[in-house]
């Protein structure tokens, strides 16, 4: 299993805009074969920070995810409504429940 954290810091005023965009990438993704979970956090602590968490059969599934045409899609717009860089983490997930 794979295991993805990704945070998208974006711009305050552009927060509903990156929300709307984020809500029909997920309508695709959870057509995903090999997308075991996809879920969009808020940090209470840091609200203009979005993380995703991620879980994927195997490394295959997860480019798989990455070479999507909605994915592709979501990263151009979300260029539009970022703050900075993504901060990608990729992890071997050893146990779960």
């Amino acid at each position: 299993m794979i295991a993805v954290i990704a945070k998208i810091p974006i711009q305050e005023a552009k927060k509903e805009e990156a929300l709307a965009a984020i809500e029909v990438l997920m309508k695709e993704v959870a057509k995903e074969e090999g997308t075991l979970a996809y879920s969009l956090n808020i940090n209470k602590k840091d609200p203009n920070t979005l993380v995703f968490i991620e879980r994927y059969t195997d490394k295959a599934a997860l480019g798989a995810h990455s070479s999507t045409p909605h994915f592709k899609v979501f990263m151009e717009k979300a260029m539009t409504f970022a703050a900075g860089q993504p901060e990608i983490t990729v992890f071997d997930e050893v146990a779960s429940i």
